[in-house]
């Protein structure tokens, strides 16, 4: 009984100094394996730290970009819309003609509520698809006013729809159902997320907009980015750690890989007309642009292929500790393909939704 009693303590709290770990069933790891793999993450956190150190950017004002989004003077100022005025006659005909008669008649007329014009009336040209999108009076949008010049008045035109408060609806609804099914564990990923943004504003643009190579911005920002919201996500852990390092890896193969592309295909970096008014404001390797696109975005699936299949293989040996490795190796493999297979299926459908109007 005594010894069963020691037995039932030391388990009680061998778990509960492994419950910060989603309660990760304890696995003994061999003494070499673990070394390997922490000696690497270690290396791997220090290079991090070297990187983000040396290609940080400055913060000397003389150093950043001279560029600006308008001309001088131009503003971007608040309306709240009025009146949607209806299409033109016949705005809906399949007449080629119509098309640019219906685009004289799709107009807004809006109350300034921000600016140097705060408070005065203005009539608004629209496109005619911007027109059916469901505008209403009440609804707030963006202008561009260009100043007055000489003896012709200000003018304005339309820039924009506001979307904030949806988009700030949308966020609160999101944040209450991950607090409410993930708890600790989906507000620590949000928490993660935050950092992730931090790193891609703070750090990322700013250091190619300085001139930064590419590669090596993209390589400390995703590593940055995946130290903190793996361990945040899943807890301190092996497991974890094993992910990430299966992360880090898959990070070096996609840089290798898409340098290949890039240069192969001599693909440019500019790719739409956001692209072609940035490559006129600043000098910017848009190649090295492409290749944080290309690092950046592969992290998410990274990040899912590699937390799982972690997961599995220590599910699987730990349900069945006694069987020889090869059995649950086989079975993890088994996972992993199917894993695989269902990933080239999210990107590629992905792609296609994105892609749809091309």
């Amino acid at each position: 009984m005594a010894g069963r009693h020691s037995g039932t303590s030391t388990d009680h709290g061998h778990s509960h100094s492994h419950s910060h770990s989603h309660d990760a069933p304890d696995l003994a790891v061999g003494r070499l394996p673990k070394a390997l793999l922490l000696a690497f993450l270690a290396i791997c956190g220090i290079a991090t730290i070297i990187g983000a150190v040396v290609l940080f950017p400055s913060s000397n004002p003389a150093d950043r970009p001279k560029a600006s989004f308008a001309a001088p003077g131009v503003t971007f100022p608040t309306a709240e819309v009025v009146k949607v005025l209806p299409k033109c006659p016949g705005s809906q005909t399949s007449d080629p003609d119509s098309t640019g008669a219906a685009s004289q008649c799709a107009e807004l007329d809006v109350k300034l509520l921000s600016g140097a014009s705060k408070g005065s009336a203005a009539k608004i040209q629209i496109a005619p698809q911007t027109a059916s999108s469901g505008l209403k009076a009440g609804d707030r949008v963006e202008l561009i006013r260009i100043p007055a010049k000489g003896s012709f008045p200000a003018t304005f035109s339309f820039f924009g729809v506001e979307r904030g408060q949806p988009i700030l609806f949308l966020t609160i609804a999101f944040v209450i159902i991950v607090a409410a099914v993930a708890r600790l564990r989906g507000l620590l990923a949000l928490v993660g997320l935050g950092f992730a943004g931090l790193v891609v504003g703070k750090f990322m643009l700013p250091a190619l907009l300085q001139g930064s190579n590419g590669v090596g911005v993209a390589l400390v920002s995703a590593a940055a980015i995946m130290f903190v919201v793996l361990y945040l996500a899943h807890g301190l852990s092996l497991r974890t750690s094993a992910a990430l390092g299966g992360t880090l890896l898959g990070i070096s193969a996609t840089a290798l890989i898409g340098l290949y592309a890039v240069h192969g295909a001599r693909l440019s970096g500019v790719a739409d007309d956001s692209s072609g008014i940035l490559s006129n404001q600043v000098q910017l390797d848009f190649q090295g642009l492409l290749m944080c696109a290309i690092i950046i975005a592969s992290l998410g699936v990274l990040n899912d292929v590699t937390i799982t299949q972690a997961s599995a293989v220590w599910e699987l040996r730990a349900a069945a500790p006694e069987k020889p490795p090869p059995k649950p190796r086989g079975s993890a493999m088994r996972i992993g393909r199917d894993h695989r297979a269902s990933t080239i299926y999210t990107i590629v459908f992905a792609y296609t939704g994105a892609a749809l109007s091309v």
